[in-house]
């Protein structure tokens, strides 16, 4: 292993269970164990888990920490409540994505930031360099935390087995809990999660998920590795930020303004973004379905007929939960809308194609 490589506290037992390890943001992460088609089916079927401690905890308190976060956040916070939790993102003044995030608002002047791994120490910067004028304190405690995603149709019953605490059913889409762990440190379980499938994400110190992980491997949730993940995130239409999102790919240009509100008090990216929407981007993200079996990939071409290059996939699969080849790619605004007939270029030859919705699988969230 790469001596620059860090590790997780479940790193061990990722060895031991004979994991297919790869580096991933700067960390030796599971990849794979039984094969990314049966760890993809037990999300979808019944329940998986995957280690997610790579992923960076920011916590942001003192008396402007609404504004604060209000002034580099794209989401309103302003109406929400404590316990509650919002997606958007941080970005640039031009409008490009310094990250997307989850927001938890966890008291009246305190927040939890949920990064990327990746961009842990990108994103701390970014926030320390914009809070210039608030009264915050902005805290990188990203390596005080462990986490575990439990996720899929019986991730509810499994979370109620591993707490023994039965009003953990009543928590709704977005919404978190604090609970205490046998030495009264803090646990914090959110039902949220990046497959599309209902599930929770379990946050505490590394030494309490290594135990939390070991009792669920014993009640046999199938641990699962990063490349389900990707398979399961894609097919839900999630993006992933350096593919779908980055610094030259805009929300705008993502699909995703419902998660930019411009309606509110100006905040890092607005006008930018403003401009955008009523002006218009020159690429968009879309969705396409192959009419062919050929899987198309991160950096094909996408073509017209004429095979005039009008875009770029961005991730794509043969999707194993719809049996098709399907991608999301950035391509010319002109040939953005439904049903646009394009090709993929695979290698050497093309393959025909059309623009359907980015969501290619129903998802099943609790609401």
């Amino acid at each position: 292993m790469d001596e620059q490589l860090k590790t997780t506290c479940l790193h061990d037992s990722h060895v031991a269970l004979g994991a297919k390890m790869s580096p991933f943001a700067g960390f030796d992460m599971p990849i794979q164990y039984s094969g990314i088609i049966q760890e993809h089916n037990a999300v979808r079927t019944a329940v998986g888990m995957f280690d997610v401690s790579h992923m960076g905890e920011i916590f942001i308190d003192g008396p402007d920490a609404g504004a604060f976060v209000s002034h580099i956040f794209t989401n309103d916070i302003r109406e929400l409540e404590p316990g509650r939790i919002l997606y958007g993102m941080m970005c640039y003044p031009d409008g490009g994505v310094v990250d997307d995030l989850l927001v938890y608002k966890e008291f009246e002047s305190g927040y939890l930031l949920v990064v990327n791994a990746a961009n842990i120490e990108k994103d701390y910067r970014w926030m320390l360099d914009n809070s210039k004028g608030f009264e915050v304190e902005i805290f990188n405690d990203s390596e005080s935390w462990g986490q575990i995603a439990l996720q899929g149709p019986k991730a509810e019953d499994a979370l109620v087995k591993l707490f023994g605490i039965e009003e953990l059913r009543e928590l709704e889409f977005y919404t978190f809990y604090d609970l205490e762990d046998e030495e009264g440190g803090r646990v914090i379980v959110s039902r949220t999660g990046y497959t599309g499938e209902d599930g929770f994400e379990i946050y505490a110190d590394p030494d309490n998920i290594v135990e939390m992980w070991e009792t669920l491997l014993e009640d046999g949730v199938q641990p699962c590795g990063l490349g389900c993940r990707d398979t399961l995130r894609f097919e839900a239409g999630l993006p992933l930020y350096g593919d779908e999102l980055s610094p030259e790919i805009s929300p705008v240009m993502a699909g995703l303004s419902m998660f930019c509100k411009l309606d509110k008090p100006e905040f890092i990216g607005k006008e930018a973004l403003e401009k955008q929407k009523a002006e218009g981007v020159a690429r968009k993200l879309v969705g396409i379905e192959l009419k062919d079996n050929a899987i198309p990939r991160a950096g094909y071409p996408v073509e017209l007929e004429d095979e005039t290059v009008v875009g770029v996939v961005t991730t794509g699969y043969h999707s194993i939960s719809l049996d098709k080849s399907i991608c999301f790619a950035l391509v010319d605004s002109a040939y953005a809308a439904l049903g646009t007939p394009l090709f993929v270029r695979i290698r050497k030859r093309v393959f025909p194609g059309e623009v359907v919705k980015k969501r290619f699988y129903k998802t099943n969230y609790k609401k």
